[in-house]
């Protein structure tokens, strides 16, 4: 993690979010993957800045580099 993104139990149910600011990680990356543009999201959360959107995407990257193993529970 970073010193942008964070993650408290007591803030979003415990999801990733943006420090200080109560907005997911998860939100932001809907946006984009919507096809909005970063403008488009600072437009959308105008106290966001441009690094912390782009923090978001650091944050979404280095998740999905992570080792993961697939179980068949059925």
């Amino acid at each position: 993690m970073n010193d942008v993104i964070t993650i408290d139990p007591e803030v979003c149910n415990g999801r990733p979010s943006v420090r200080g600011k109560r907005i997911a990680v998860q939100s932001i990356l809907e946006f984009l993957a919507a096809g909005d543009s970063v403008d488009e999201v600072l437009q959308a959360f105008p106290v966001l800045t441009r690094e912390e959107v782009q923090a978001c995407l650091d944050f979404a990257s280095r998740l999905m580099a992570r080792n993961y193993t697939v179980v068949q529970t059925a």
